[in-house]
């Protein structure tokens, strides 16, 4: 078979098509910034190729615009705290972030929501939230890709269903389980006026040259029981693949956590692609075990458990990534180190699966 380029590899794999060889697309976040800022200024694509790996920009953009009438939002530092308040005429809800610089991150501490005024005010930022479309930057930067990358833009206002931004920012599991217990009727009306300013999102991707569509979903039964995610996001998860798939369109489903309670919802869903799939201690499912969970429709991305990836020895990593893709033989893989990379990886651990992956028959 003629050698594909990394575009017709990684497509033909999720759709089910013969391909050369297994694609093995490598996700770089949190071990991006910490390269030489030269590598950087060449950009992850050129970086990738450099590996030998087949560059797949997962959540690369948003194809829209979004801005909000009549909210006014201020932004106050004092030490390693940052309080953003959106100040409505229904009432004020602010968001506490605590800086690390361990992690040189601004760690969410405290939820903005968790009273039922909280969601009235939130329904009205929601409301007076207008969406604009933008396709044109991602349709002239993905042409110039051609064949050498494929990218993948977003969807949903907060690049996730409306039931995993609120669990995720703006309540946290615990406040939002007691909302739904306390005043289910205003988390719910809530959670539909998001959800429309979502579907608007979706509308507007369906104009644009992607071929894949992601949402960072971040699905872990840590964070969201099977109960919640079967009648919240579930349902959106489908219609927007309904939607997607209207325009001849992929939707692919990130998820990092622990996903084995989850897998036979996900099973049952019309997602085209699970992404970040992770053994344990990351995630909480082998490989094998998601595979015999997913029917031949769903390709998987992923496989490489970051910490393993940083700790292990060459040799171990060559037998790992050895038995992941004879795992996956005859399935919709992709190869990856699920979710992130840890800052420790050395440049040769990449290369030592890229050697791997180009020997395998």
């Amino acid at each position: 078979m003629e050698e594909m380029t990394s575009k017709e590899r990684i497509l033909a794999a999720v759709t089910g098509k013969q391909t050369d060889r297994v694609p093995w697309s490598p996700f770089l976040a949190y071990y991006w910034q910490y390269i030489p800022k030269e590598e950087q200024q060449k950009g992850e694509i050129a970086y990738m190729q450099k590996l030998g790996a087949d560059p797949l920009l997962r959540g690369s953009c948003v194809l829209f615009s979004a801005k909000q009438k009549n909210v006014e939002h201020t932004s106050k530092r004092d030490g390693n705290k940052q309080y953003d308040s959106y100040i409505t005429p229904v009432g004020t809800i602010t968001e506490v972030r605590t800086y690390s610089a361990q992690a040189d991150t601004w760690f969410l501490t405290g939820h903005p929501v968790s009273e039922e005024e909280d969601f009235k005010v939130l329904q009205y930022i929601n409301e007076n939230t207008v969406i604009s479309e933008n396709t044109e930057p991602f349709d002239r930067a993905y042409a110039a890709m051609g064949q050498s990358a494929v990218s993948s833009p977003n969807i949903g206002l907060s690049s996730k269903t409306a039931f995993q931004a609120l669990v995720e920012r703006w309540c946290g599991t615990e406040a939002l389980t007691y909302a739904l217990y306390d005043f289910p009727e205003t988390v719910e009306e809530c959670l539909a006026v998001m959800q429309a300013k979502d579907r608007e999102t979706v509308k507007i991707t369906l104009n644009s040259s992607a071929e894949i569509i992601n949402f960072f979903e971040d699905s872990s039964t840590t964070n969201i029981s099977p109960a919640m995610f079967e009648k919240y996001t579930l349902p959106q998860i489908n219609e927007w693949a309904d939607m997607l798939h209207s325009a001849g369109k992929l939707l692919m489903h990130h998820a990092c956590g622990h996903l084995k309670d989850l897998m036979p919802l996900i099973a049952s869903s019309k997602i085209d692609i699970l992404e970040s799939v992770s053994p344990p201690p990351t995630g909480n499912i082998e490989i094998a075990e998601a595979l015999a969970a997913l029917p031949q429709r769903i390709a998987l991305i992923g496989g490489i458990e970051p910490t393993f990836f940083e700790n292990s020895t060459h040799g171990e990593l060559e037998e790992y990534v050895q038995t992941l893709l004879e795992t996956a033989k005859g399935r919709r893989f992709v190869l990856a180190n699920s979710d992130s990379c840890p800052p420790g990886v050395t440049y040769d651990k990449f290369l030592t699966v890229t050697k791997t992956v180009r020997n395998f028959r």
